[in-house]
């Protein structure tokens, strides 16, 4: 089957087209994904002022994009064609997209010009997210479905992130029990997977989410947003070009390392962090830092961000004799850790370890369609058929669980 995938959960607008086939435990038939079309537009450039993401500049840049983006990845993957005949849209669509009216707009010029494309579901990030955001993505997904009498499935956005690496491995690859490490810039979470779309949240942040962190711990140094990618780069360069003689010694604690649970804390890595940044400016009788001290700053505040994250991990590897790792999550771009992460497959762990390419580790809407797949073959299991009308009640859900 043919799925269109919307993702518009933060400040990345996406719109992706998949073909998908096979079944959980079908060995002669098992699921795999092909990808005919996969775009994205990131808002980063235009947040970058706010020094985070402001949702009601999201949720705008969101109407403006979803119709070209729509046109670009019906046109890459071939499945859109003119109109021969116009045909009336329903007036119901007015209704749904009536606090969007820039996209209403563009929607009523665009969509009856085409045939209806040959897909089989349309697949859109219920939540967590941004509300806002959410919402546009969602009225979108609900209009077109009405309009081209498709079945809409609302897919949880970190079922995707935990989904994502199966945009290029195989299934045969997850063996059960798993676990799976999500890390974002809003969550940080250690999840149990018994079988298919059965999770169990094992542990979590307590505060900061590890991508909050970063982001902070840059704006304390005085780095440009996203400031993960930044801490990353100094990291890197002090792995590289690292002084020994140096004369400031940079340590920094590594909270909840060694507690019996699986939670996570980085609120108070984040403080240490501002507490040391002062003292170095008094030290130095400066109000800035030099680009060497950020070095150093930079590369302990990574390593200890990963030896947490590790030594979580192999707990509850260990803990629930786990036959498989997935990481998923924005945070599992970061060079590092994806080094750090691969060397639990060493041939002697007999633990195998997937982490999504690069391009499927931040929000995307190939993962929305894989996690949509899933929800798909899970409902046809219980029983349940799809109809386009059936599921238009569903809202956007900002705090929606994984559990």
């Amino acid at each position: 089957m043919k799925i269109l995938s919307i993702e518009t959960s933060c400040d990345e607008t996406a719109i992706s087209i998949l073909e998908a086939e096979g079944d959980f435990y079908n060995e002669d038939n098992p699921i795999k994904f092909k990808i005919l079309a996969n775009n994205l537009i990131s808002q980063i450039d235009i947040h970058k002022e706010y020094g985070g993401v402001f949702p009601a500049l999201a949720k705008r840049e969101h109407s403006k994009n979803l119709i070209p983006l729509l046109t670009k990845t019906l046109k890459d993957s071939s499945l859109s064609a003119p109109r021969s005949k116009y045909k009336d849209i329903n007036d119901d669509i007015s209704k749904i997209l009536e606090r969007e009216p820039e996209l209403l707009k563009l929607f009523l010029k665009y969509i009856p010009t085409i045939e209806i494309p040959d897909i089989d579901i349309i697949t859109v990030t219920q939540g967590p997210g941004l509300e806002p955001a959410l919402w546009v993505g969602i009225n979108f997904a609900k209009a077109l479905s009405l309009v081209w009498d498709k079945p809409l499935i609302p897919v949880n956005h970190m079922e995707g992130h935990l989904l994502a690496s199966l945009a290029s491995s195989k299934i045969e690859n997850i063996e059960f029990p798993a676990i799976a490490l999500l890390i974002s810039g809003g969550h940080t979470e250690l999840i149990l997977m018994k079988d298919w779309n059965k999770y169990e949240k094992i542990g979590q942040t307590r505060d900061d989410a590890v991508g909050e962190a970063f982001d902070k711990v840059a704006r304390m140094i005085d780095l440009p947003y996203p400031g993960g990618p930044e801490i990353s780069k100094l990291a890197e360069i002090e792995r590289i070009l690292s002084n020994p003689t140096t004369k400031f010694d940079i340590s920094l604690p590594r909270p909840m390392l060694n507690t019996n649970d699986l939670d996570f804390s980085f609120s108070g890595l984040k403080t240490a962090v501002l507490y040391l940044v002062k003292n170095l400016k008094k030290e130095i009788n400066q109000d800035y830092l030099p680009i060497e001290i950020k070095q150093k700053i930079a590369l302990e505040f990574e390593n200890a961000v990963i030896e947490i994250l590790l030594k979580k991990t192999q707990k509850a590897l260990q803990q629930y004799n786990a036959k498989t790792l997935i990481l998923g999550g924005g945070v599992t771009a970061n060079n590092q850790i994806r080094k750090e992460f691969q060397k639990l497959s060493a041939p002697r762990s007999k633990l195998e370890v997937l982490i999504p390419e690069k391009e499927f580790s931040t929000d995307n809407a190939v993962m929305i369609g894989i996690a949509g797949y899933f929800r798909y073959l899970n409902l046809s299991i219980k029983g349940e058929k799809l109809f386009a009308t059936k599921i238009l009640e569903f809202s956007a859900d900002g705090n929606l669980s994984l559990n």
